[in-house]
This record gives structure tokens, C-alpha cells and sequence, in this order.
């Protein structure tokens, strides 16, 4: 379950990540209930969210190529570093009592942007501290990092926010932020790269051309897409959940959002002990069945320990889809395409939430809360019934010898730079 820790590089990342994480997640909690304390609007939650990770839908695929361009780990360095920066504005000028709405919004992008270029980034990194051979284990323990960050941060951010206020989490954040960034630099790797004779845009268009013409990979990244906007209400809206609907303020916020988390770490260890990739289309299917089936018991829940029961699966169940469709992508792209692919999966996984996160706003001002949670979960039934239809395609696609239909969509030629660097 945890091969990938014999790598030393990959044991100083998922150690930073671990603390800084933890202290993102207490910033998105606390960031979440300051806005619903100035506002008291279902518009205004989703408008926050948008900012987060609207940059990332529009400057990933600039970011994927710098990651295929330029070393990875300094990218990464500089995305973080800009986020502690976002970090220590926003705790300054809350502790300070100068924060207004507008202020929350700006920093929003600010993080969204550094966000852009972390993502795919760091998606692209993973072979480079593993390999192959590792990679599925190296990026469910990521994500179970990544869940275990969200039961710890929002746990504390909640005690916090309700007995200090917002701004100490926000400064907490800030300082987490040190892990992550010394972590990089203990990191020893050969990141020499040779320049590329073509341009940005031809560079872009070759991606553009191979993520088009696979199939498969066209449908998993629609899925992805579809996914991250039906989750959005969820999650966007647990603040009112939480507050106006089960009258439990920040430490019912604080525990919806650790439930979530919960059930993402026992899913994503459960994908950690898989050595074949041959089931993974399964597991994608089965994934956004689940979400169909627990965001409509969590729609139509009269109980908030009902809710809290349900957070568990709907946690379990993301995290199980986004790290199967991940892994499935990375066993199957070209080294020389990793990161714009991965920036375009960026895109459909955290670019299209904001979208959702939006409109979810707009569709509780008008309908309620419950109706936009229900409503995602149409779009999960739909993004089951499309996995369902195309699992064997998909498997197919994941195994060495190719298929006669992916003889016809080969992948671009490699420019002769990019042979050279193997």
C-alpha cells in the first residue's frame, strides 16, 4: 500500500504537502464562513469559488506547457511560494478588521492563478519522483494525503473560526506553507531539459490534436468535466447547509467537510494497494454511480447526522473517480505530451468546478439549496450512464498492444528535440 515511500523525493513532497494542505484546507473553510458572515449569500459562496479556480480552467494549458518546457519543480516552487504570499494578505487584513468582500475576491484569484500553474504541474511531476511502475500507488497516497489534510484542516479551522475568528487560520495557512516549499528544495533530481524548436503554439496544438483524436481519452476527460460540475453544489453550498438549514454553525460546517474527507482516504487507499489497471474504467463507473445515489439522499436529508453519515461516501466516491481517471490517463499518454494533457485534465477536474460552484450559487437564490445538490446528482447519473458504455473501449486503451481503433488515432510525431530527450 505505500511502495511509492521507498523513493526519497517522494517522501519529502508528500510530507510538505501534507502540512501545507492541511493549512489550504483550514484557509477554504474559514475563507468560506467569512464570506457567509459578511453576506449571508448563496451567490456570493459560489462567486468565491469560481475566483479560487476559474484560473485554472483558462491558464492551464499555458501551464502544461511550461511543465513539458521547463523544470517542474521550480514551476511548483514559484506557484506555492505566490499562494503563502495570497495567505499573509488575507490574514493581515482580517486580523486587522480591514477585510471587505472585494478584498476576498481578489486574493481568490490570486491563489486561483498560483493554483493554475501548481495543479497540472505537479500532475506531470509524479513520474518523475516514481516512474511507472509506482504511479498508481504514488498518486492514491497523494490523494489520501490530500483527504487526510481535509479532515485535519477544516476539523481545527472550525474550533478556530468559532472561538478566534477567521484570521488565525488564515495565518496558520501562511505558515504551512514553509513545509512544501523546503521539501522542493531538499528534493535531488536530474531536471536538465533541451530547448524545443517550436513554437508555444504549435506546442499547444499538438496537445490540443492528441487529447481530440483518442477517443478514450476525449471521454474521460468529458467525464471529469461532468463530474466536477455536478459535485460543485455540494460543496459550494455546505456553509448553508450547515448554518441555515441544520442551525449548526462553523463546527457543523467543520465536520461535514471531515466527513468528506474521511471516506476519501479509506477510497483512496483502497486504490493504493492495486498493482493491475486493467479495473480501473470499472472503478470510474461505479464512482459516479455513488455520487448519483448519495447527493440525492443528501438532497432530500431532514437530519444533519443523516447528512454527516452521507458526507463519508460522497468523499469516498470522489476521490475514487478522480484518482482512477487520473491513473488511467498517466498509464496510457506519451512522456513527451505529460503535462499538456495533464494541464487539460486540470481543466475538466478543478477548472470546471468554479463553473459549477456558480451556477450553484445562482440555482439556490432561485431554487434552494437542496434543489442544486439534487440537480448535481442528475448530472452524476449521467456521467455513470456514459462510463458505462464505454468501459471496454477504455480498458482496451490501457493495454500495451494497441487496438486497431487507436492505430487510427495515433499520437502526433515528437519534434526532434523532444526524440532527443527521450
Amino acid at each position: 500500500m505505500f511502495r511509492a515511500l521507498r523513493h526519497p523525493n517522494f517522501r519529502l513532497y508528500i510530507a510538505g504537502m501534507a502540512v501545507s494542505l492541511a493549512g489550504t484546507w483550514m484557509q477554504q473553510l474559514a475563507q468560506s464562513w467569512l464570506v457567509y458572515r459578511l453576506t449571508g449569500s448563496e451567490f456570493m459562496l459560489g462567486l468565491v469559488w469560481f475566483c479560487s479556480n476559474i484560473p485554472v480552467l483558462l491558464l492551464s494549458p499555458l501551464a502544461g506547457l511550461a511543465a513539458d518546457r521547463y523544470p517542474r519543480r521550480r514551476i511548483i516552487f514559484a506557484a506555492q511560494a505566490a499562494a503563502m504570499l495570497q495567505a499573509v494578505l488575507l490574514a493581515f487584513l482580517t486580523l486587522s478588521g480591514a477585510v471587505q468582500t472585494w478584498h476576498v475576491i481578489v486574493l481568490a484569484l490570486v491563489f486561483g492563478v498560483s493554483n493554475a500553474f501548481d495543479i497540472p504541474t505537479r500532475q506531470a511531476f509524479y513520474i518523475q519522483l516514481v516512474g511507472k511502475e509506482d504511479l498508481i500507488n504514488a498518486i492514491s497516497l497523494n490523494s489520501a494525503t490530500f483527504n487526510a489534510a481535509r479532515v485535519a484542516g477544516p476539523a481545527l479551522g472550525g474550533i478556530i473560526v468559532a472561538r478566534l475568528g477567521e484570521g488565525p487560520c488564515f495565518a496558520l495557512n501562511a505558515v504551512s506553507y514553509l513545509a512544501v516549499l523546503g521539501s522542493l528544495a531538499a528534493m535531488r533530481l536530474d531536471e536538465s531539459l533541451e530547448p524545443s524548436p517550436d513554437t508555444p503554439l504549435e506546442r499547444l496544438r499538438q496537445g490540443f490534436a492528441y487529447a481530440w483524436h483518442t477517443p478514450p481519452l476525449r471521454g474521460l476527460l468529458a467525464t471529469c468535466g461532468l463530474v466536477a460540475l455536478s459535485i460543485a453544489p455540494v460543496m459550494t453550498l455546505a456553509p448553508m447547509f450547515a448554518g441555515d438549514i441544520f442551525q449548526r454553525g462553523p463546527d457543523g460546517l467543520g465536520l461535514l467537510t471531515s466527513a468528506m474527507g474521511l471516506g476519501a482516504i479509506a477510497g483512496t487507499l483502497s486504490l493504493a494497494r492495486r498493482t493491475a489497471s486493467a479495473g480501473l474504467p470499472r472503478v470510474v463507473f461505479f464512482s459516479a454511480a455513488t455520487l448519483s445515489i448519495t447527493l440525492t439522499l443528501f438532497a432530500i436529508s431532514p437530519l444533519f447526522n443523516l447528512s454527516l453519515a452521507l458526507m463519508p461516501f460522497i468523499g469516498m466516491a470522489i476521490m475514487r473517480h478522480n484518482a482512477s481517471t487520473n491513473t488511467t490517463i498517466q498509464l496510457a499518454i506519451p512522456d513527451h505530451l505529460r503535462g499538456r494533457v495533464m494541464a487539460f485534465y486540470s481543466m475538466m477536474v478543478i477548472g470546471m468546478f468554479p463553473v459549477g460552484s456558480l451556477l450553484a450559487g445562482a440555482l439556490a437564490n432561485h431554487l434552494g439549496s437542496r434543489a442544486a445538490v439534487f440537480l448535481g446528482a442528475t448530472g452524476c447519473a449521467a456521467a455513470a450512464a456514459f462510463v458505462y458504455r464505454r468501459q471496454t473501449q477504455w480498458t482496451n486503451w490501457l493495454t500495451p498492444t494497441r487496438t486497431p481503433h487507436d492505430a487510427r488515432h495515433p499520437s502526433p510525431p515528437k519534434p526532434l528535440s523532444e526524440r532527443a530527450n527521450g
